[in-house]
């Protein structure tokens, strides 16, 4: 993950390190500071008023100067290009874009940086510019399932065709039992031929009982059938399967608010696909126009090089990435973790 974005931004800023020492000319900054000598110790105050003091040979002054070199806003728009570009090519939201060169120009348009620290400083600005994207809260499902005394804890899964919900749900299930919780998974997606089976399969190979109907029934009466045997056999989190739909269906849209109105769950979380880019960071968006989502899980997230919408999904939606699905096997389900991404981006 992130392969991709981490080799086009080094690319970027070390062309734009290159053009800034070819382009930008130097300017010589002239440092003055105060040297009190032979005094005794004085406290601030007393300091002030000798330094405003007339001279008397206890106030000396040293001048020194540096190279420095200055961006303007026109040569700044110039150099950002080629890290605006990175960005793009790596299907990181516009509005992330436009949130970075807003940082960066603070931090470096009209200001006198040392020669040779060019990088340095946009580096800096960089890195804290991205690392504010992922500050949108986050949920310790665990400590919420634990601490609920109203069993079950209550988790939607929703999202659109293909993204790997039911395989999710799945990671998830074998999650919560590693942590000695009782699990209960809802076959809701009654529409999508095999899904049925397909959770009923994971459900056997966990030993985690699904609660189904035939495939056509209501899912939102599969839910409500889920929560009444998860409550009358002291389990302590419901997962509820969703068919996987688009936002521009109108009748599944529906169907989905039925589901949340009756299951009343605690999360809803959306499954999408990192490999997607933009395209995860708006369908989150869209179904949040219809039912609240609580937070996210990216999966192939270990096939995806360019990794713009985990860059992007919190800050744009607001909304926290919980998780990252990698793999196929039940363990392959990881903590999202801010400093890792940093890490993976060489930031």
């Amino acid at each position: 993950m992130f392969k991709f974005l981490k080799d086009k931004v080094k690319g970027a800023l070390d062309k734009i390190n290159q053009k800034v020492e070819d382009e930008v000319p130097e300017e010589e900054t002239e440092v003055i500071e105060e040297v009190i000598e032979d005094t005794p110790k004085l406290n601030k105050e007393e300091i002030n008023e000798v330094a405003e003091a007339p001279k008397k040979g206890i106030v000396g002054k040293i001048k020194h100067s540096f190279s420095t070199k200055k961006i303007n806003d026109s040569k700044f728009d110039e150099l950002f290009f080629e890290l605006e570009m990175a960005l793009l090519e790596n299907n990181v939201a516009l509005e992330v874009i436009d949130k970075i060169k807003k940082d960066l120009k603070e931090d470096i348009v009209d200001k006198p940086i040392k020669r040779g620290e060019i990088s340095k400083k946009i580096l800096e600005s960089l890195r804290s510019s991205i690392e504010s994207l992922f500050d949108v809260g986050t949920i310790d499902i665990l400590q919420e399932v634990k601490k609920k005394l109203d069993k079950p804890y209550v988790i939607c899964f929703i999202g659109v065709n293909g993204a790997g919900k039911t395989t999710t749900i799945a990671k998830f299930a074998n999650m919560l039992k590693n942590e000695k919780l009782n699990v209960l998974m809802v076959a809701g997606d009654t529409w999508r031929a095999a899904s049925i089976q397909q959770l009923e399969e994971h459900g056997s190979k966990l030993k985690v009982k699904v609660i189904k109907h035939n495939y056509g029934s209501d899912p939102a009466a599969v839910a409500f059938d889920g929560i009444k045997s998860a409550r009358a056999n002291n389990i302590d989190v419901v997962l509820i399967d969703t068919a996987g739909r688009q936002h521009s269906n109108k009748d599944l849209m529906r169907e989905l608010e039925k589901i949340i109105r009756i299951a009343k769950p605690d999360l809803n979380i959306f499954v999408g696909e990192s490999t997607t880019g933009n395209d995860c960071v708006l369908q989150v968006q869209q179904f949040g126009d219809v039912v609240e989502v609580s937070g996210i899980i990216l999966t192939k997230a270990d096939v995806d090089e360019k990794g713009g919408a985990a860059v992007s999904m919190g800050y744009v939606t607001g909304k926290p990435i919980l998780f990252l699905g990698k793999g196929q096997g039940y363990e392959d389900l990881e903590v999202f973790d801010k400093q890792s991404v940093m890490d993976s981006l060489g930031i």
